[in-house]
């Protein structure tokens, strides 16, 4: 989302979240989350960005024991 607004419809107010997903193989099979993303959604009509987070891997570990 540009300071214009929505991409796809021009509204101005967003809804801005962090999560985290399993990938594939190992991670996938115990369901270490460590792929990290900043979901960007238009409010009006749902258009969503991801971006990706650095993650350390401090919180890889807790995420394996955690999870």
């Amino acid at each position: 989302m540009s300071n214009e607004g929505c991409i796809k419809c021009g509204h101005q107010e967003t809804v801005t979240k962090d999560v985290s997903m399993a990938g594939t193989g190992l991670s996938k099979l115990f369901d270490i989350e460590h792929n990290t993303f900043t979901v960007i959604s238009c409010k009006n009509c749902g258009y969503t960005e991801f971006y990706s987070k650095q993650t350390n891997a401090g919180m890889n570990i807790m995420d394996l024991f955690f999870s």
